[in-house]
């Protein structure tokens, strides 16, 4: 083998063997269940709702600047070559104005209302992704339970099918056991159906492909007690992210409605002008104390003693500010109902699972005592056939009663803002 060829080989192999070994990742990546903080973690970084809230708060933070930076001077560059200056600067800025000391409270205060408003944007996406990721984990688990009932149905519909051919049964109960297992394979399409669209929705959060997200019942972490004695209302009215934004809201409107009655109030801006004269004029022969280099500085006054559509317009920011107040206190009202609301249905979501665990306990016990009377017996496949049907049926009821318990107690902790600190642990942020 000359030395070209032996180039070329280890160039292949040097190619070949990390191409195998990114590919072992992937596929083993591909098996790996998602843990249900990872999910969180990349919903926060990827969603779309994460991007928007990163461009408000810039937008919010600019306006600051620009109410601020009119107290700055604003400065001018030019040249009159035409006439008698050949250079000149001009520059302007404001220096009482009791208007936009108001405008830029006002803006101040959007910022802190943007921030809580990403806040809020925030535990939308992670209440979304928990809500997914735990109704897919238990579409999961009823997925594996209804596969069970379609090897169980099917295998009495051959014992249904072998009792009618030996004249044991009449041929009606093969359309029944037939009904069982046509029912069976539609609850398993609707599950997957429904599966599958978690999968996308959660592929859109998170970044990952829709195919590779496998969820992990460990890693879910447990709910927090809820106590009926807690002022919940009263938490979510102080904590509550829609709280905080309607409040500061409202206060912007205030300081918008204070800066349009303060556009009635003197106002007194310094103004200035540094100019190089030309020369070709011959103006340094027509006046005596000609100088090239000149500077012009002073300050411009305003008194608006009659504007009455200022008057107007300040009268209409004061009834916007009023109704924004009346809006905040609205949202209050609603948070305060709604964690109300969700704090009872906890309560009753608790029963209703300890309910539903019960009766599937019952459904379990149900199947072993009809199984030992079919050893012995004294009864037939049929009552055996219907007792698992029961059961899949109790312990269904059982999966669904969960997960609508698991969804109050997310959308009560997201009222009472502690729902990042429990899907990302103490050391959230």
């Amino acid at each position: 083998m000359n030395l070209h060829a032996r180039v070329i080989l280890v160039a292949a192999w040097m190619v070949t063997i990390p191409a195998v070994a990114l590919a072992q990742d992937a596929a083993q990546a591909k098996d790996k269940p998602l843990a249900f903080r990872t999910a969180i973690e990349l919903a926060l970084k990827n969603s779309t709702t994460t991007g928007m809230a990163r461009a408000d708060a810039q937008r919010a933070r600019s306006t600051v600047t620009q109410s601020r930076d009119v107290f700055l001077p604003q400065m001018v560059l030019g040249s009159g070559l035409g006439g008698s200056s050949s250079f000149n600067v001009n520059f302007q800025g404001a220096l009482l104005n009791a208007a936009q000391r108001a405008n830029l409270k006002a803006a101040r205060s959007d910022v802190e209302a943007t921030a809580a408003q990403n806040a809020d944007r925030r535990n939308e996406v992670l209440m979304e992704t928990a809500v997914d990721y735990v109704q897919l984990d238990l579409l999961a688990s009823s997925l594996s339970l209804q596969r069970e009932q379609q090897d169980a149905a099917q295998k009495f519909l051959d014992i249904v099918s072998q009792r009618v051919q030996a004249g044991l049964d009449s041929p009606v109960e093969t359309t029944r056991a037939k009904l069982v297992a046509a029912r069976t394979r539609l609850d398993i399409a609707q599950t997957h159906a429904a599966a599958d669209q978690l999968r996308s929705r959660l592929s859109q959060l998170t970044g990952l492909p829709a195919a590779s997200i496998q969820t992990s019942t460990e890693t879910i972490p447990s709910m927090p007690s809820v106590a009926q004695d807690q002022d919940l209302p009263g938490e979510a009215i102080k904590n509550n992210p829609a709280v905080k934004v309607a409040d500061l809201a409202a206060q912007s409107k205030e300081f918008h409605a204070q800066a349009e009655h303060r556009q009635l109030y003197p106002a007194v801006d310094y103004v200035g002008q540094y100019a190089v004269l030309a020369r070709f004029n011959n103006y340094d022969q027509f006046f005596q104390k000609y100088q090239r280099h000149n500077l012009t500085a002073g300050v411009a006054i305003r008194f608006p003693f009659f504007n009455p559509v200022q008057r107007a317009t300040a009268d209409v920011a004061s009834a916007e500010a009023a109704k924004s107040r009346k809006e905040a206190q609205s949202v209050k009202e609603q948070v305060s109902t709604e964690t109300l609301r969700l704090q009872r249905q906890v309560q009753q979501l608790t029963a209703a699972c300890e309910v539903a665990q019960l009766e599937h306990q019952l459904a379990q016990a149900e199947i072993e005592a009809t199984h030992a009377k079919t050893e012995s017996g004294t009864s037939s496949i049929k009552e055996e056939q219907n007792a698992l049907v029961v059961e899949h049926e109790r312990y269904t009821a059982f999966l669904n009663s969960s997960f609508e318990l698991d969804r109050a107690q997310i959308q009560l902790m997201r009222q009472i803002n502690q729902l990042e600190g429990w899907a990302l642990g103490p050391a959230a942020h």
